[in-house]
This record gives C-alpha cells, structure tokens and sequence, in this order.
C-alpha cells in the first residue's frame, strides 16, 4: 500500500491548473508550427502566426493564453493499492482548482446553480472522472475546458445500420455547422460506442493523445486520416477565415455497445487545446 498526501495533490492540481492555462503542451505547439507553414490561405496563415504569437506571450509572461480559462475537467487514475491520507480525494482535487485559480488570476466561469446562476468564485467544482486501476500509482489529466468549444459538441443515437458512413456525415455536417465558433484549428474527439454517456466521456478522452498519434486498430486509424483530410477541405480554416487547416487531428476513442445502440459523440478542443498531466 502506498500512500500519498492529499496536501500534494492541491497542489499539484494547483500547478496543473495554472501551466494548463499558460502554456500549450508541446505537440500542439509543433503542430501549429507545421500547420503556418502548409497554410495556403493569406489570411488563415496570418492568423495562425498570431496564435503562434500569443501562445508565446503567454508562455514567457505566465498569463492566460486565452480569457475563457475554462471549467476545470480532470481525468484521474487512481491506483488500487494507493492510499489518500490526510483528506479526500475529490476535497484535495477542487482544494487545488480553488487555489490554481485564485493564485493563477484565471477566470472564474463556474455558476452555482445552472438556472439561477450565482458564480461560486473559485471556478469550483471540478467535473472529475475517477477510474481505479491496478498498481500504486496516481494519474491526473488537468483538461481546462472553455465554452466555445465545449458549446460545439453533439451527441447522437444512430442507427447501428449508419455504419462507417453514418459517422463520417455525423462528424463533417456538425465541424462544418460550428464552423468558427470553436476557435479552430480544432483537435476532433470522436466517440464510439458504449452507452449515452460513455460515448461522450470517449469523445472528451481522446482529446487527450498526442497529436500525431493514430488509433492501434487499422479500422479507426484509417478512419482518422480520412476525418481529417475531409474536416480540412471544408474549407472553414484558421478562425473560420478559410483556409486548409481547420483541423490539427483527428482522434477516435471506441468501446462496446448494445447490439440495439450505436452511439456517436463529437468533443472540440480549439487551437488553445489545454491539459496537462503527472504521474504521481
């Protein structure tokens, strides 16, 4: 059994809310770097040299590369043989939102009560999805989620006869009505499979790979790039100005369904596509 202090988790998370918000992780970076360079359009490679731009201010001066510092979404894998001392898990995790935030001059977009509103202050509570794991090891994925991309995703029940083709006209006719609402270029996270809600916690999840990494199935690998390529001509562009590059990747998350079911989500990241991770 191995334990670990609810104390370094805050404050881990508190870190992690910060860099998440500061700086792009490092693929991102590359992938917009290549992107300027392919871009055809004059205006979509004027905005994305602008991008490039800001994500370096933020970077060297520590300040938020976008003002919607988004809801605090984190991924934990919690290890069966690790115990939490001195405190609650979920308590340490919005302990570290709260001081992330509050340290961090991040904005706080977190209403208590989605009808009546009323701002909690500290961009608590967290949504936090807990999977236990073997092993002692501790695993948190701070995804900072704004709302103009968060806005964008769709859901739906189809049809198991839709098939491959179904999914392709789900993705493009929805990434083509968003158009420059999600802040592109976009990273797509798909999500096959499962149930209602598993098939939107797929979507969200696949945001999180490395850019430049496709699915181990050759079905869904294949299904990617062609995602890609078609999300691209589209047209849309850098901010929606037109251009080649609407999207930076496309990933894909899958898992079993009921024989009657076949669900399909859609989650966008925008160009500002924010998380950050540790191993404890």
């Amino acid at each position: 059994m191995r334990e670990i202090e609810a104390s370094r988790i805050t404050e881990e998370v508190a870190r992690l809310c910060m860099e998440a918000n500061f700086e792009l992780e490092d693929d991102v970076q590359r992938a917009l770097e290549k992107a300027h360079e392919a871009e055809e359009s004059p205006a979509g490679k004027e905005v994305l040299r602008q991008i490039i731009e800001n994500s370096g201010i933020a970077r060297g001066g520590k300040i938020p590369m976008c003002q919607d510092t988004g809801l605090a979404v984190i991924f934990a894998e919690v290890g069966q043989d690790v115990h939490i001392a001195g405190g609650g898990f979920e308590d340490a995790i919005n302990e570290g939102v709260r001081k992330g935030y509050t340290d961090g001059y991040l904005r706080k977009s977190v209403l208590a009560d989605p009808v009546k509103g009323g701002n909690t202050g500290d961009n608590t509570p967290a949504i936090i999805h807990t999977t236990i794991v073997p092993g002692e090891a501790l695993k948190l994925w701070v995804v900072p989620k704004g709302g103009g991309s968060e806005n964008m995703s769709r859901i739906a029940m189809m049809k198991p006869a839709d098939g491959i083709e179904g999914i392709k006209k789900f993705v493009l006719e929805n990434v083509k009505a968003a158009s420059g609402n999600p802040c592109p270029p976009i990273i797509v996270g798909i999500g096959i499979g499962g149930t209602f809600e598993r098939c939107a916690l797929l979507a969200k999840k696949a945001l999180l790979r490395e850019i430049g990494s496709t699915h181990p199935d050759e079905l869904y690998a294949s299904l990617e790039k062609e995602l890609l390529e078609k999300v691209n001509d589209l047209g849309v562009g850098p901010m929606g100005f037109g251009g080649r590059t609407t999207a930076l990747a496309v990933h894909i998350e899958v898992a079993p369904r009921h024989i009657a079911s076949f669900p399909v989500s859609m989650n966008l990241n925008c160009h500002a596509a924010r998380h950050k991770y540790i191993e404890l």
